[in-house]
């Protein structure tokens, strides 16, 4: 058992297993039992990690072995406390995600693909070198677009293409980026501590910026590199929407403060102030467009864009507010979108439609879905003691510090998205009673449970947010205060 503790191939290993038995199994019942039984497996093992992570800036439970011996290429990982609460978001939203599957008939082939999926996220917030987290990049891209493609609604097909060529591309500038990189040191590695030890030229880190930024503004995403993101999250399944918004983005705002600011901060320092512009752009775009929605998913969506639009200007105001915020930020909007998506999947199944003139006074047949929507939306929101409250301040300080006109739009967010999201409570769950609301039923069994569970983090973390913050703050300002110009 002690081997299961101190192994952090452990975690990879699980859910890869978990996809290959599961891609044989041919009935959906069995299927979603055995994932959601490896997936509670992953989250138990992960259990142990966080009681024995030490709160400093040291890299922990590292493994190395050599894969690529004649590149100088290692198979190198390890956890810290920047990557520590999104094992805890990864490991923790997939159990939910595959309980909230559990109505639809989905046979073994989608819980393979959601496993794997998660074995590919995980490597890229455990890899220590930039092999490694390219290969987890690559390996968390194919199965989502199966999962969209396969079980998704509407004109899917254009959609997800549009998506796999968006983020492919993006990919494939930070490929060039690497390779870049690696012909720059005399030892010819891609491990982190000696991509950051390069000393490069102010035009060598702007050429290397480019191909890391595109890459993470594409997946996370930042204006205007947005536009695959609406459409995407819209027609993909309910399984696949939350995979997206609650965990796949965050691979890009983590990439952002693992790789982008430390390699080449010059280059990031520079370009700064368009940086902030285009974040402060995005939210202000994302709220208006969201509010001028009918469609609930896609009201979520431009919801999320807006959201993520502050996150990434916190990590680009340089400041270790902005960036502990960011890590908050990065969890909190994790279990709001996910349960805000659910929520909007459980309304459709039941009146078909995700309209929000066809939902009107549903409160009156769902309190019970009225009480845990009232809670999950106060935390979107950033309602105090819920769990946005802190975040959304921490990231708000951190762009203040960096310049009050930026904090000034960049706030609008609260602002704006207060109101749409009020808007979109009182249009589903409060008003005049709309004649398809009068057949729904409660929420009952494992849609219950499962938004329970998020509701009841949305308040812990408001009133504990230091359950996050004391993991990341070592980590934060080690970066900061060893990032070279």
């Amino acid at each position: 058992m002690n081997l299961l503790m101190d192994n952090l191939f452990i975690l990879l290993l699980i859910p890869i297993v978990s996809a290959l038995i599961l891609s044989f199994v041919r009935q959906a019942l069995p299927a979603k039992w055995i994932a959601l039984a490896t997936s509670l497996f992953s989250l138990g093992l992960s259990i142990p990690f966080l009681v024995s992570f030490v709160s400093d800036a040291s890299i922990q439970f590292e493994q190395s072995w050599t894969w690529i011996a004649s590149l100088g290429v290692d198979f190198h990982i390890g956890l810290d406390g920047i990557s520590m609460p999104l094992l805890i978001l990864t490991n923790g939203l997939i159990p939910l995600i595959i309980l909230a599957s559990f109505k639809k008939e989905y046979k073994g082939g989608f819980y393979a693909l959601v496993s794997f999926m998660q074995a590919g996220l995980l490597l890229v917030f455990f890899a220590q070198d930039a092999f490694s987290f390219y290969v987890g990049w690559e390996a968390a891209l194919i199965p989502i677009y199966f999962i969209c493609a396969l079980w998704g609604d509407g004109d899917r097909i254009r959609v997800n293409l549009k998506f796999f060529i968006y983020t492919f591309l993006g990919s494939l500038f930070m490929l060039i980026a690497l390779i870049y990189l690696y012909n720059q040191g005399t030892a010819r590695s891609l491990e982190w501590d000696a991509l950051t030890s390069l000393q490069l030229s102010e035009n060598s880190q702007r050429w290397v910026f480019w191909g890391f930024l595109l890459a993470f503004a594409i997946k996370i995403p930042i204006f205007p590199f947005h536009t695959w993101q609406p459409d995407t999250y819209t027609h993909a399944p309910a399984g696949g929407t939350m995979l997206l918004a609650g965990i796949m983005l965050k691979m890009g705002v983590y990439g952002l403060i693992r790789w982008l600011l430390p390699v080449a901060p010059f280059a990031v320092l520079s370009y700064s102030t368009i940086l902030m512009v285009l974040c402060v752009i995005g939210i202000v775009y994302a709220s208006i467009i969201a509010f001028k929605q009918q469609d609930a998913k896609r009201l979520i969506a431009y919801s999320s864009i807006a959201h993520v639009g502050l996150i990434s200007a916190g990590v680009f105001s340089w400041h270790s507010e902005g960036l502990q915020g960011a890590i908050l930020q990065m969890v909190n909007h994790g279990l709001s979108v996910v349960g805000l998506f659910y929520i909007i999947d459980i309304v459709q199944e039941r009146t078909g439609s995700r309209e929000l003139s066809s939902w009107g006074g549903l409160a009156i047949q769902m309190p019970r879905l009225a009480i845990v929507f009232l809670i999950i939306l106060m935390g979107a929101i950033g309602l105090p003691l819920t769990n946005g409250f802190i975040g959304e301040f921490l990231l708000l300080k951190g762009v203040f510090d960096f310049g009050i006109w930026y904090a000034a739009f960049g706030g609008l967010t609260l602002i704006l998205g207060a109101v749409y999201m009020l808007r979109f409570y009182q249009k589903s769950m409060l008003g005049p009673q709309h004649p398809e609301g009068k057949k729904v039923s409660d929420i009952a069994g494992n849609e219950l449970l499962v938004l329970s569970v998020i509701a009841f983090f949305t308040l812990l973390l408001g009133v504990w947010p230091q359950a996050i913050l004391d993991l990341s703050e070592a980590s934060v300002t080690s970066l900061l205060n060893n990032i070279k110009f």
